[in-house]
């Protein structure tokens, strides 16, 4: 996808929902706050054809720019500069915002405070200086450290009365979202403490899938993410040298088979391709994800006690490095003599900058540069 790793440095909670690149849905963060948005641009990708979707607080306080934001469209050339521009224009949105200042009264403070102490300070990770936005630590039942972040509406319906969002930093991915709850916190009927043990709850039943990804992180080679958090979902899984296999993993259903897509020269992923729709009947959910993965596969994953990353992490053959905005290498020459790696965007510069090279929309077909074997190109995969 084009821009890709620009718009993931402005807004890495903004991500893709399809291949195409044509639909992002996530959080722009203004002021230390996030607001849900979804972007849908046409197929051809063009920002003036764009339509924006967000929550009714967020429309709410744009609503007097929106005619700035359609200028923005007009005049942007990609997406990750109107998402600069419209986190200018939001952060500027929410200093005239005069509703978002209200005072607090007293109650609001002392209330806040003593749950706080009732449910330990130790607990605590951060507190801003208006008690607007709390951070809380969480420990699972394997002993794995989460983040809770809890977001205090400023509008205070009564003074005992406070709307409070709670996100929980667990889950986002290309098809999952930031898990987030949503909950009317009654200082006078619950407390901090019965938000977190619910907290507790949902982290426990994502145990399994944790389980399963710590399994494949501690004992395969994961060349991406390099170093993964709690809310990844895919891992994409070293098989050899210049061949991987690409997983995402419902963490709902972690004992179910997963997307793989396998990265590597055709005559050694086609063999596993077949392999893996052949077998699929012989799927496993009593016996965990890996194991059923090496089944099914009928391999085994290079052994981190055996090899090392530098086997498989093979730099780029055009630009001579191993990451390049954030990509690895995924890219490999179909030659066995050859199976030069690349990067998506190294290899589609230099075929189109070949004279002999021909392109059919999107897609560009030329010489490579090792052994001059057509190959071909996607300029949005």
């Amino acid at each position: 996808m084009v821009g890709s790793g620009a718009l993931l440095r402005q807004c890495p909670l903004l991500l893709p929902q399809n291949r195409e690149g044509t639909a992002y849905e996530g959080f722009v963060t203004a002021q230390g706050r996030d607001f849900h948005i979804r972007v849908l641009l046409p197929m051809d990708l063009q920002l003036k054809n764009a339509r924006i979707e967000c929550s009714w607080h967020l429309k709410k306080i744009l609503h007097g720019y929106r005619h700035i934001l359609k200028q923005r469209l007009q005049s942007c050339p990609d997406l990750a500069s109107f998402m600069v521009e419209l986190k200018t224009i939001l952060e500027i949105a929410l200093k005239n915002t005069q509703d978002l200042h209200i005072p607090r009264p007293p109650e609001y403070y002392s209330c806040l405070v003593r749950d706080l102490e009732i449910l330990g300070w130790d607990k605590v990770a951060y507190v801003d200086t208006g008690l607007t936005t709390i951070k809380l630590k969480a420990e699972d039942s394997c002993g794995r450290q989460h983040l809770i972040t809890l977001k205090l509406n400023a509008k205070i319906l009564t003074l005992l009365q406070l709307p409070i969002v709670c996100f929980l930093n667990i889950l986002y991915g290309c098809r999952w979202k930031l898990y987030k709850i949503c909950l009317n916190f009654f200082f006078s009927q619950n407390s901090l403490t019965d938000i977190y043990d619910q907290f507790l709850a949902a982290l426990e039943s994502l145990k399994e899938f944790w389980d399963a990804m710590d399994e494949i992180d501690g004992k395969t080679w994961v060349l991406e993410p390099e170093n993964p958090t709690r809310s990844a979902t895919t891992r994409r899984i070293a098989i050899g040298s210049n061949v991987s296999v690409n997983i995402e993993v419902d963490p709902r259903h972690p004992d179910m088979l997963p997307e793989c897509y396998f990265l590597g020269a055709d005559h050694v992923v086609n063999p596993l391709r077949i392999k893996l729709n052949n077998n699929m009947h012989l799927w496993d959910p009593e016996i965990g994800l890996l194991q059923n993965l090496k089944d099914l596969l009928e391999i085994d994953f290079p052994s981190r006690a055996v090899l090392e990353k530098s086997d498989f992490a093979k730099d780029c053959g055009i630009c001579y490095a191993y990451r390049l905005d954030g990509t690895t290498p995924d890219q490999v020459c179909d030659d066995p003599r050859c199976g030069q790696p690349f990067h998506q965007a190294c290899l589609y510069e230099w075929l189109q900058g070949l004279p002999s090279s021909r392109q059919s929309f999107h897609v560009i077909f030329g010489e490579c540069p090792y052994c001059n074997k057509v190959r071909k190109s996607n300029e949005n995969e």
